[in-house]
């Protein structure tokens, strides 16, 4: 059965505590390499807010279906998973089995500071600034496209990337050259966009469409890029069921959306503290998560 975990506590350096990931420390490998424990709690944010309530499982859910991703993108990019045991390294007396399935040893890289963010369909924050300026991020787009529907070619959309309480912001492409440079935006835009497609690909074959990703890259210590945290989960993509999916509305999704639109009937500010989510809600999103886990890779949680 699945476990709950709002907030990790473990004995070892906390290297940061984001709204989903707790990050520690790691003693070295063997090899002098530099590594980390990353964490997935049940934690949920929506709007940028960690919201009060845990979703039962999630942290594992996110955690397997990343690493499912990881494994299956390896050969357009090169991952974080160093594929250490995980009960290996917690630290004498830790419940091991609450963190089996939803911890992983990653290597510590340098993390870059952009949101990289593939779009193929017009939604969300993208939908908004398309109605604004007929743009999203910079990138001009054929006038008369509805809410929700199929862009011609996938795009680049990045965004800053926020603290804990902040909200995070779309960015041109030159903004991105001008944090990192142009040669390595280059490579961020186009691993984005591999990534993506390939994965696009995959899950519509499982009868999901992949409206949406945002993926975090780092350098290692040769300065190589690396995908790293999660890859093509609920919490950083929305997920559409092929048979439900219609033009002109916001479709049924097996992601956060469901949280959204609950909180957005709300009226709730999107501001700290966020309210306190119904059992049924909490419930929703979970058969959400896992049944987003089973079709794409093939995994029952339960």
């Amino acid at each position: 059965m699945s476990t709950t975990l709002h907030t990790s506590n473990l004995a070892l350096p906390l290297r940061h505590r984001g709204k989903v990931r707790d990050v520690y420390d790691l003693p070295p490998a063997a090899d002098g390499g530099k590594r980390l424990l990353m964490v997935a709690s049940d934690r949920l944010s929506a709007f940028d807010v960690v919201l009060p309530d845990p979703i039962p499982g999630k942290g594992e859910m996110l955690c397997q279906i990343s690493n499912f991703w990881f494994s299956r993108t390896a050969h357009l990019m090169p991952n974080h998973l160093t594929g250490t045991d995980v009960a290996s390294v917690l630290p004498p007396g830790t419940d091991a089995a609450l963190y089996a399935r939803r911890a992983v040893v990653t290597k510590a890289l340098k993390p870059l500071p952009v949101e990289a963010i593939a779009r193929g369909y017009l939604i969300g924050s993208g939908w908004k600034d398309y109605q604004r300026s007929g743009t999203v991020c910079g990138v001009a787009l054929p006038g008369g496209l509805r809410q929700a529907e199929r862009l011609p070619e996938p795009i680049f959309t990045p965004s800053t990337k926020a603290a804990v309480g902040d909200h995070d912001e779309n960015v041109s492409f030159d903004a991105v050259v001008a944090a990192i440079g142009g040669e390595l935006a280059e490579k961020v835009r186009a691993a984005t966009l591999a990534i993506y497609r390939f994965a696009a690909a995959f899950a519509a074959e499982r009868g999901i469409i992949i409206a949406d990703t945002k993926l975090e890259f780092g350098l290692d210590t040769d300065g190589r890029l690396v995908v790293m945290d999660e890859m093509l989960t609920p919490d950083s993509s929305r997920f559409w069921p092929v048979d439900t999916y219609a033009v002109g509305i916001s479709p049924p999704s097996y992601d956060k959306q469901y949280v959204r639109d609950h909180l957005d009937a709300l009226g709730w500010n999107r501001t700290a503290p966020g309210p306190s989510l119904p059992p049924e809600v909490i419930a929703v999103t979970r058969a959400k998560y896992a049944e987003a886990l089973q079709r794409l890779a093939g995994i029952t949680i339960d």
